[in-house]
């Protein structure tokens, strides 16, 4: 396992295909399917497929993507997976787009915040990002609340190529 980032209570790697199962659960995840969207993905073969053609993808093309969050739990001989936090490169924007998804059971634990914190400084220090966006439904208040808390700035609604209108956010980081 390769760590691109340690913050005090995760690590964070890429996602490969030994994380199929950990992705079937986050991707099936009601709040990630409400606030993200469905993604398709049933089995761990589906999920391995999706790995492969978005997130590995991602690293290959962009030299960045979504990475896997795992916690650190005290008397844990191998750190659980999370969530996921990095950056998305889309078409549509300009500068990356922060996203983050953690599974029920590691909400509301300030584990977002860290590791987008320790993303952050990451995509200013080794990616030389000015600046980093983030979107939100319009109706995810705990999204829209982190990102207040990380000095994201609201700056508008913005209509997506799928035509959802997503409330779109920005912050400085270089």
């Amino acid at each position: 396992m390769e760590i691109l980032l340690e913050t005090e209570r995760t690590i964070l790697r890429e996602i490969d295909s030994s994380d199929a199962a950990f992705m079937v659960e986050l991707l099936n995840d009601p709040a990630f399917v409400r606030f993200i969207g469905d993604r398709g993905v049933r089995t761990e073969t589906e999920a391995a497929e999706f790995i492969d053609s978005r997130y590995r993808k991602s690293y290959r093309d962009n030299g960045y993507g979504l990475y896997a969050v795992l916690f650190k739990s005290d008397g844990e001989t191998r750190p659980q997976p999370a969530g996921i936090c990095g950056f998305v490169k889309r078409e549509n924007f300009t500068d990356p787009d922060l996203g983050f998804a953690f599974l029920p059971d590691f909400r509301s634990r300030g584990l977002a915040y860290e590791t987008s914190l320790a993303l952050l400084d990451y995509g200013r220090d080794e990616l030389g990002f000015d600046r980093v966006l983030a979107i939100t439904t319009q109706d995810n208040e705990v999204s829209e609340n982190l990102l207040l808390k990380l000095n994201f700035t609201f700056e508008t609604l913005i209509e997506m190529p799928n035509n959802e209108v997503l409330k779109l956010f920005s912050r400085r980081v270089g």
